[in-house]
Order: structure tokens, then sequence, then C-alpha cells
């Protein structure tokens, strides 16, 4: 009960310390970078190619459905004419820098002018597109301009008038097209949004990636710059500040990969501060000591504990982790104090042991979270904080305790961070072809996009 009862006291002066640092320092005091993406030529090519099938989809609801009557104009009789199928030949998708995208679509539709004719004509939608980003701080793909052309391509009637296609262009109103082009993308709004919502970590820890401008087009690709926010127990906290401006690094001209994410040393330290804030790091350690073994070691033991209790001990954070990046390697520098006492229902602290340690971090890529992982403990200090049973010299320290730290703090590290980080992306699409390359300062992650099957939904390619 004793502990329980202080559990929920540690948590009640978390959210009021959270409260008060979250009013005196706002969560965005510096609005720099700390991760983003590129998506590649090739990326944009995929995203072309799997729209196809949705673009088919919401051209046969426009053009085909007869419940809409403005795609008719003239007399309020119904047209003659009805388009009876709807084909995407082609989709396409290119970079124009500094600007944004072209959007190139034709596609075949089969008109029955008359029960005897029947005609394919193709309608052509040329449109630029760009994104913006609107007051609530979203994403929004935005039409600049567009012309769609219609000519015939072929008929049943041989005597047919090459004026037909300017009949059948007059009958349709393919302007309507133009008001909602970019939903002719399998990337609507809604989607774009979906980049800036909350991913849990722990039950009281969340993350956020929001955009800090619109991307920037180049030959390269399309590059958007990203802050991470943490939200502990529904509180925005405060982030240590990044001695070192991030900005994306230049791509590669020819990267065969869809997307390349790219996460600063800041980022991770960042990760691990909230987690910290939300006392996921506070643990308690089980240990084979017990009182009577420690007295054999430590004689005051024996004047403080009359009876054999089990030793336990509790770690806390005692300054904020760090995460270091070389080429090639990630490590977590954490700092605890631990506090060894008798495991009783009332626990109570005799001896209290700064520990300072550098553990190896493994880094993947699981679907579209990123799975972190403390290998084993490479360096480590441990220094007498406070006691009550006399001064205990640091190998005895060591011979004690340094053991079950090396297994334990690991072990419980990854419990914690088990479940992985959620990295920016948008609804439906998730990572495959992951290669996670760590360089000194900043973490690259090239990989392919890959649309995820919608129960009832068809999702084929082509």
């Amino acid at each position: 009960m004793g502990r329980l009862a202080r559990k929920g006291a540690a948590m009640a002066k978390l959210c009021t310390l959270s409260t008060l640092l979250s009013l005196l320092v706002p969560a965005h005091t510096t609005r720099s970078p700390d991760c983003g993406g590129i998506l590649t030529p090739s990326g944009l090519s995929y995203l072309a190619e799997v729209s196809k099938p949705h673009a088919e989809t919401v051209l046969r609801q426009d053009l085909m459905a007869p419940t809409v009557p403005d795609l008719f104009l003239g007399s309020p009789k119904p047209s003659r004419s009805q388009i009876n199928s709807v084909k995407v030949a082609e989709l396409s998708l290119s970079l124009i820098p500094d600007t944004g995208l072209r959007l190139s679509i034709d596609a075949d539709l089969g008109i029955t002018p008359a029960p005897s004719t029947t005609k394919v004509m193709r309608l052509s939608i040329l449109a630029d597109l760009h994104v913006e980003m609107n007051p609530e701080g979203n994403l929004e793909l935005v039409t600049s301009a567009c012309k769609p052309t219609v000519e015939e391509v072929q008929s049943t009637e041989e005597t047919e008038s090459k004026s037909s296609s300017s009949d059948v262009d007059k009958e349709i109103n393919i302007d309507k097209i133009c008001l909602e082009v970019s939903k002719l993308l399998l990337l609507p709004n809604e989607q774009l949004i979906s980049l800036t919502a909350q991913f849990p970590i722990t039950p009281s820890c969340q993350v956020q990636y929001l955009p800090l401008a619109a991307p920037m087009f180049s030959e390269q690709g399309i590059t958007i710059s990203l802050q991470t926010t943490f939200q502990v127990a529904g509180m925005a906290i405060p982030l240590p500040v990044s001695p070192v401006p991030f900005s994306m690094p230049e791509p590669a001209s020819s990267s065969p990969s869809h997307l390349t994410l790219a996460f600063s040393e800041h980022f991770y330290t960042s990760l691990f501060f909230a987690l910290e804030t939300a006392g996921a790091f506070n643990m308690t350690i089980p240990s084979p000591l017990t009182t009577a073994t420690m007295a054999q070691k430590i004689t005051q033991m024996g004047s403080l504990f009359q009876e054999d209790l089990p030793v336990v001990l509790q770690a806390v954070v005692r300054s904020s982790p760090r995460v270091v990046l070389e080429e090639g390697k990630a490590a977590l520098k954490l700092f605890l104090t631990i506090h060894v006492g008798a495991g009783s229902s009332a626990f109570q602290s005799f001896l209290s042991v700064n520990v300072d340690t550098s553990a190896g971090l493994l880094l993947s890529v699981t679907d579209t979270r990123m799975m972190i992982s403390a290998a084993v403990i490479e360096d480590i200090e441990l220094s007498l904080a406070a006691s009550d049973v006399g001064p205990v010299p640091a190998a005895l320290l060591e011979e004690l305790f340094l053991p079950i730290i090396r297994k334990e703090v690991p072990a419980q590290m990854n419990v914690v961070l088990s479940e992985g980080i959620f990295l920016p992306h948008i609804s439906s699409f998730t990572y495959t072809d992951v290669n996670v390359v760590i360089h000194k300062d900043y973490v690259l992650v090239p990989c392919n996009l890959e649309l995820q099957a919608r129960t009832g939904e068809q999702t084929t390619v082509g």
C-alpha cells in the first residue's frame, strides 16, 4: 500500500510539474526541425502507380453516376449520351522544382450516344498541384492549374464526323473534375492530416510530428521538415534545446528507395527525455541479496536490521538521458541513482548509489515503427551517494550491485521500449525494404512505400 500511495503521489507531482513547465516554457519555443523525409522521384512514381485504380473509381463515380445531373449541360432533359465505362490508361506524377507537382491522366471513356453506336473518347487531364500549410498546421494538396481535354479515339460508326468529339465535349461537364482533381490521387487531404496525428509510446506518453512549413520541391524529390513534440499525461513538455540546428541531408541523386527518413541525434535524446519525464525509467529491481548476506560485507547492517529481509533496488533518473550517434553506432548515456533498501511493506532505504552507464542502442524498423532496444552495458561507473551504514568502498559496491545492474537495467528498459515509436507516416501506407544507417549526429532510414490492403477494398496495382 505504501508503495502504491507513493506512486500515486509521484504521478500527481509529475502532472503538476508538467503543467507548470508547459506554462513557463512553451513547447514550441524553438521552431527548428529534428527530423523529416524526402520522397524521391521513384516514390512519386509508386504513388502514381497505386493511384490508378483509385482515380478510375473516382472518375466512374463522377462520370457514370446518373444522380449527378450537372455533368451534362444544355437542356434539362436527360442527355441521350451515356458513359458506360471508364478506364485509366495512364497516370503520372512529375516534379516541378520550386513549385510542386504535375499530374497527367489519360482515361478512355466508353460512350453510347445512341443504341446502335459506341464511341471511345480519350479524357486527358493535365493539372499542376502544390502543397500548402493551413492555419491549423496541416498540409493540404491544392490544384493551381487544370486543363482537361476530350477527343475521340474510336467509333463503331465509320461515317461519324470528327465534330462529334466537340459535341461530347459540350455535353460532358469535364470542368467539374478540375474542382477536386487532387482527389484522383491516393493522397487526399484526410491522409495528409494523418501525418500530424498523435501516436502512443507508453500509456502516458505520446509523440506528434508537426510540419514547420510547406514541403520543398526539387529535382531530387519532395523534402519535408518536421518538429517532434511529446505529451506526458496529456500535457506538451518543453524539450531540451538542440545544440546544433538540424537540416535534412542532401539526398542521393540516384536513390532507388521511395523515401528517405532522417532523424537527428536530438530527436532520440528528446524521446528518452520524454520517457524519463513520464517516469518510464523509474525501476524496481529485485536482487538475490538479503540484509543478512549484506551484513557479512557491511558490519553496520547487523545493527540496523535485526531480522533477515530481502534487499530491493529502486532506480530513478538523476539527470536527463542522452543519445550519442557516431558512424555505425548509437549509444544511450543513462544517469541513475539507485536506492538500496529492505524490501518489506514499507521500503526503507539505507544506501544510495549513483550509476552512470553507457549502453549500445540497436535500431530497426517494423511496419511504421522504429524499434529501439538497449544492448549490453558497455561502460558503467558506480559511486556512493548516501549511506546509513557507514562508508562503502567502490570495489564493494561493484561486487554487490554491478551484476544485478548490468542484467536488470537493460532488460527493464527494453520492456519500456518494446512497442517502438511510430515514425512519421500517412495512413494506408507502410514501410518495406528498410535500411537503418547511423551517421554522426543523425540517422537515415531509406525505405520503400507499400500500400496496405483494406478489408473489402481492392488495392491491386495496375
